[in-house]
């Protein structure tokens, strides 16, 4: 389980101590705006990444064994966790910008700074975050997903129900006018090939973002995820290195910052 922006702490240390107890074993720094101790990537810059009270919750995150989760922060929080962090980091959802350029996305220059610590990368299948020709179309046609969505949630109230049907259904209308072109799920394929080719297979993993984004043609939902393994198999990739991005990879990050957790309390 994992608690998707920093904002949800309320500005509390002891709400990190209380996650940790109820199972929660990651926490992504930000979200899609600024919260009041990290910059996301998709809002302006407020803090300059992460402030002192978001740097002790880096370390309070250590010391309870949750993976700090890079996902949504700017490039700046990123840096500063990376700095900070005794354990390896995980970016739940996060694409290649090299690939495609959205902010949302990671340079291959904060991969190999991830992978040089033990991180890993998981792959977001968003169909934005995966293809430029799709990106550059929605942010001509909707003004951004940030921008987009502050409309949707004034005009939906905060109903994330009906937030989610108004954005489905106007991706649909205008792929279908053609003013938004095709996306297949391959293009997943090639965002995961270019993170191995870059830092290897030990340093990547499957984000999907199922719950949250518009997927690709023929990645629907989960049912399609075997499309994935037959895809790296066709490439000559080894049964172990698919087992490691299936999800062998986040398994032993999860058990690095357990170990972490264990040696930062015994010092206590």
């Amino acid at each position: 389980m994992g608690v998707e922006g920093g904002h949800m702490i309320g500005n509390d240390l002891g709400m990190i101590r209380i996650f940790a107890a109820l199972g929660i074993r990651y926490m992504t720094l930000s979200h899609f705006y600024n919260n009041e101790w990290a910059d996301s990537s998709t809002d302006k810059p407020a803090h300059n990444g992460l402030t002192d009270f978001g740097k002790d919750v880096v370390r309070e995150m250590n010391r309870r064994g949750m993976l700090v989760d890079i996902s949504h922060v700017a490039d700046k929080t990123f840096y500063d966790a990376m700095e900070l962090s005794k354990a390896p980091l995980l970016a739940s959802h996060s694409s290649c910008r090299a690939v495609c350029n959205h902010p949302r996305n990671m340079s291959d220059e904060m991969i190999k700074a991830l992978a040089a610590k033990g991180g890993v990368i998981q792959i977001n299948y968003e169909r934005s975050f995966i293809d430029q020709a799709y990106k550059d179309a929605y942010e001509r046609e909707t003004g951004g997903v940030v921008s987009h969505l502050a409309d949707l949630t004034r005009k939906c109230n905060n109903d994330e129900a009906c937030i989610s049907r108004e954005m489905t259904q106007l991706t649909a209308k205008l792929t279908a006018e053609g003013k938004l072109p095709h996306v297949s799920w391959q293009r997943i394929i090639d965002h995961i090939d270019h993170a191995v080719k870059l830092v290897g297979a030990d340093h990547v993993g499957l984000g999907s973002d199922f719950d949250g984004a518009d997927m690709p043609e023929g990645m629907e939902d989960c049912s399609k995820l075997p499309r994935i393994t037959q895809a790296l198999l066709d490439k000559g990739y080894s049964d172990g290195d698919i087992r490691k991005i299936l999800g062998e990879n986040t398994l032993r990050i999860l058990e690095q910052a357990e170990r972490v957790s264990r040696e930062l309390r015994a010092k206590q």
